[in-house]
């Protein structure tokens, strides 16, 4: 049995990985802070082999993550796949006007988390046997180019960066591969208001296209069907038409 782990599982693009992973035979367990959104996701499954299984937890709480993978590894053993999906950004105000509250929030989420939850992966698929694991990281387009006054989410996403390399080079050793996934403008509740118009770098407002969640959950089930001896290491996945390449 494959097992497969995905965090911020209970909305948008975390549900839709869960339901696409299911599909290929994956048991999926789906973390977040909200058990009704978990619990709707799980029902959404097809596969009637293997479950997609919600728990409720907080990944900015290093004591609740742990107690997450030893709940994993007394039912399973191991896991096989780690997808960092869980996100927030802060209010989009000009940096001086950011609080403090609100980059710590969006660095604790972002980051840490998905540290955390790395960090607790990497631990049990040094120790499995078979040896090795995959992890993919959220990254966001805004890993490569920002949004006008949205630095505490794009600071963080840039941090991706570095932990999505970091994890591919300290994992070559154990079996262990590290992908990042740049989505830009999938059509989720956060996204939404790419319909409605966003601020551009000129200053203007513009509404900007959008494509399917469900396209980002079968980039991850692709990625998650390659053997373990190949690996991508950044893809991005974005609406055609969207104003990212280029100037716009």
């Amino acid at each position: 049995m494959k097992i497969a782990l995905v965090t911020g599982g209970g909305t948008g693009i975390g549900r839709a990985a869960a339901i696409e992973l299911n599909k290929i035979d994956f048991e999926v367990y789906v973390i977040g802070r909200r058990e009704k959104e978990l619990k709707e996701t799980s029902s959404l499954k097809t596969n009637k082999n293997f479950d997609i299984v919600p728990i409720t937890v907080d990944i900015t709480k290093s004591e609740e993550v742990k107690s997450l993978f030893e709940k994993i590894k007394e039912r399973n053993g191991r896991i096989d796949l780690l997808f960092n999906n869980a996100g927030m950004g802060a209010p989009r105000v000009p940096i001086e006007e950011l609080s403090e509250n609100d980059w710590r929030k969006t660095v604790d989420v972002n980051l840490t988390g998905s540290f955390l939850c790395a960090q607790q992966a990497i631990k049990l698929m040094k120790t499995q046997k078979p040896q090795g694991g995959r992890i993919i990281n959220n990254g966001s387009v805004s890993a490569h180019s920002p949004r006008p006054d949205t630095i505490a989410y794009t600071a963080t996403k840039h941090a991706i960066n570095g932990l999505t390399k970091s994890i591919a080079l300290d994992g070559r050793n154990f079996n262990i591969s590290c992908s990042q996934l740049d989505i830009g403008n999938a059509d989720t509740a956060i996204g939404s208001r790419f319909k409605t118009g966003v601020p551009q770098a000129n200053g203007q407002n513009m509404i900007e296209p959008v494509f399917e969640a469900e396209d980002c959950g079968k980039a991850i089930a692709y990625i998650a069907s390659l053997p373990l001896g190949t690996n991508i290491l950044n893809m991005t996945i974005m609406a055609t038409n969207m104003p990212f390449v280029g100037r716009g």
